[in-house]
């Protein structure tokens, strides 16, 4: 099988790379999560135990309601489980105070999102470098240069957002993503707002960063396509972890997924 190492000008960072460390970029233990109390309450997880490799693409897929997003933001130390815990990188973050979470998650995570998030009083190149002078880190210029470039954008970094495409402000979000060398970089429906031809250059951008960066990413969707980008497909369901596939092709993520909305509609009727 031909290597999916990208032989571009993208370094890896030896902190980040492949091999540094010891176990698992994500970690969840019986993580929960419950909005309301008593009778009226909404358990969105109900239990979550995962381990997610350093150096990995994880897509996370299931029906509406099954709680991916819910699943997203725990791990990502945007939301806090009302029990259980998470870990980055071996690191518990679910009994830190919310200034340590900030800096935590301005240093050692990422995020792409699909409506992108840029600022549009801020030049392209302002965007990039945006995570640095929020952790109040130096400023790398010409890191973020050449992270444009690698993601198409070479000499567009003084363009404000609303004179790109929306496809090309998704690769100036991944290159914001980046630019703090992140542990992990956490993508929520990345392609949901492109088009199909966009959509595959953005997510073979995210395969690059987790084959040539060691980047680890963990990706929710509902496009089985957008899925069999990754190395790993879990599946949630009613707040609990309802199977994975791994390097699948999106015609058996497309078939698992029909099953299991099925399976939980009938278990809801």
């Amino acid at each position: 099988m031909a290597s999916r190492r990208h032989p571009g000008p993208i370094q890896q960072h030896p902190e980040n790379g492949p091999g540094h460390g010891y176990g698992p970029a994500v970690e969840l233990r019986t993580v929960r999560r419950a909005y309301g109390r008593g009778d009226d309450a909404v358990h969105a997880l109900r239990g979550v135990d995962l381990a997610l490799p350093r150096g990995s693409f994880t897509a996370v897929m299931g029906p509406s309601g099954s709680g991916k997003s819910t699943f997203l933001q725990c791990a990502a130390g945007l939301d806090r489980p009302s029990a259980g815990q998470v870990l980055l990188g071996g690191q518990e973050i679910t009994g830190l105070n919310e200034d340590r979470l900030t800096r935590l998650r301005r240093s050692r995570v990422g995020f792409v999102f699909q409506s992108f998030n840029l600022l549009p009083s801020l030049t392209v190149l302002q965007n990039v470098l945006l995570p640095q002078r929020l952790a109040g880190e130096r400023q790398d210029r010409r890191r973020a240069q050449e992270l444009l470039a690698e993601v198409g954008l070479d000499g567009y970094g003084r363009r404000r957002p609303g004179q790109l495409s929306g496809g090309q402000q998704q690769r100036v979000a991944i290159a914001r993503a980046l630019i703090t060398r992140p542990e992990v970089v956490f993508a929520d429906e990345p392609t949901g707002a492109l088009d199909t031809r966009t959509a595959q250059e953005v997510l073979g951008l995210l395969r690059r960063a987790v084959d040539a960066l060691g980047a680890t990413v963990v990706m929710v969707t509902h496009d089985p396509v957008a899925a069999s980008h990754a190395d790993r497909v879990l599946f949630l369901a009613d707040g609990l972890l309802a199977g994975e596939l791994i390097r699948p092709d999106a015609q058996t993520v497309a078939d698992r997924m029909v099953a299991l909305t099925a399976r939980t509609a009938g278990a809801a009727a």
